[in-house]
């Protein structure tokens, strides 16, 4: 009992001692934004329900910048307009967090049934250090909705669809609905060979869209035919907080980007996306599909600014994942440990942001994309798992299989064998 408390003791005081380097590396490094997108989707929606204008009419003043999203992401944040400001914020950030641990839960249960570490140690460890990820930092300072879009999805691969349960692909229609570029998962979904929750996310994106449009018809119909299509309502394309393949594309020439060259990385980004979500489903390893699907779609969309990028979050996680599952004090726990510790070093970093005024030459062109060669290197190494067909208890305690481990009382070199790889529903 008292190695217990020791341990829980030492624990405790890690985990303030984090809290407190964590916050004065945020007073130092975060930017401060005043949630601003909040404030664009608060006055959006204060204008079409107080003052009688129509939402996407509504630019925040002197900015171009007005409500992007579709007309269901507008009934889903309409309470917001009959919240009082500081309100809004609470929301906002308690939502985020909330969605964010339970995310870290699933992810992380898994890595600390296998080391042996304490569940709620590991999961504070982990939120911790994604206060200062840039991507994460950002979204909560812009007020954004990317963690709660990341969790819907979530929901589906991680917890729904592991279980074959009918529901699957709810989570991802609704955050289709929400906000378009979640809608690869639908195309992941169909990919991968599972068309009933492909079926069932469409229905759900479509019902959802209709929906809105019964209840809101002028706004739909402006979102649709005018909305959707004004691009410059998002920012420019050649900003290098626009972290895409797009982004790269313009950076090199901002005056006339080339869209035939952009075309062409998409397709084969797309194509090897779509081999590794492949063999990752083949062994059943639904966490990875997720972290592909994530990292492809921050790289194909046309923007992805900083924040977007929290959708690296379980690729990074899984990169732990995978170093632990491997042979301690072996070349590939520390190749895997050392490429989780890069990723996380530059994403917290700011690095891009030096090259924001001049992005020209080589070290232009390798600093100011810099997150961008980050998910390139995750879609293309991210390692795929094999599973074992685990216990019933374990599924149920955690919703996310344990990787396959060698017989811990088999004797020095025998080999472990490789379990029959769960059933794909």
């Amino acid at each position: 009992m008292a190695q217990g408390a020791s341990r829980t003791m030492w624990q405790v005081v890690s985990v303030l001692l984090l809290a407190v380097a964590v916050s004065a590396f945020l007073l130092v490094a975060a930017v401060r934004h005043g949630f601003f997108d909040l404030q664009v989707y608060y006055g959006a929606l204060n204008w079409w329900v107080h003052d009688g204008g129509e939402i996407y009419d509504y630019l925040r003043p002197y900015t171009q910048y007005g409500f992007t999203y579709p007309p269901f992401a507008a009934l889903v944040m309409l309470p917001m307009a009959y919240l009082p400001w500081p309100a809004a914020i609470t929301v906002s950030v308690a939502a985020t967090v909330v969605v964010t641990a339970v995310l870290f839960w699933w992810l992380l249960d898994p890595i600390a049934r296998r080391a042996g570490w304490t569940r709620w140690f590991t999961l504070a460890v982990a939120l911790c250090l994604s206060a200062a990820f840039e991507p994460m930092r950002e979204t909560v300072n812009f007020g954004q909705v990317n963690m709660l879009l990341l969790f819907l999805v979530a929901v589906d691969l991680l917890r729904l669809l592991p279980a074959g349960n009918r529901w699957a692909g709810v989570g991802i229609g609704l955050a289709t609905a929400i906000k378009l570029t979640p809608g690869i998962f639908i195309v992941y979904l169909l990919v991968t060979g599972r068309w009933r929750a492909a079926v069932t996310a469409m229905a759900t994106a479509a019902g959802a869209s209709v929906l809105a449009g019964a209840l809101f018809p002028n706004a739909s119909r402006e979102f649709w035919t005018e909305a959707l299509w004004n691009t410059g309502r998002v920012g420019e394309l050649a900003f290098v907080s626009n972290q895409s393949l797009r982004g790269v594309v313009a950076r090199l020439d901002p005056a006339h980007p080339s869209t035939v060259a952009w075309l062409v990385l998409v397709l084969g980004t797309l194509a090897l996306w779509a081999w590794r979500s492949r063999a990752a489903v083949a062994v059943g390893d639904e966490a990875t599909g997720l972290a592909l699907t994530g990292a492809v779609m921050c790289l194909v969309s046309p923007v992805t600014w900083v924040h977007h990028l929290v959708w690296l979050l379980p690729a990074l996680i899984l990169l732990v994942d995978n170093a632990m599952a491997a042979p301690a004090g072996g070349r590939r726990r520390r190749l895997l440990l050392a490429a989780a510790i890069v990723g996380y070093g530059l994403l917290i970093s700011r690095i891009v942001w030096s090259w924001e005024k001049d992005f020209t030459g080589v070290d232009g062109f390798l600093g100011s994309n810099a997150y961008v060669w980050i998910s390139l290197a995750l879609l293309a190494f991210l390692p795929i798992r094999r599973w074992v067909a685990p216990r019933r208890s374990a599924v149920e305690a955690s919703g996310v299989p344990q990787l396959d481990e060698p017989d811990r009382g088999a004797a020095a070199g025998e080999r472990h064998r490789v379990g029959r790889p769960l059933t794909v529903r």
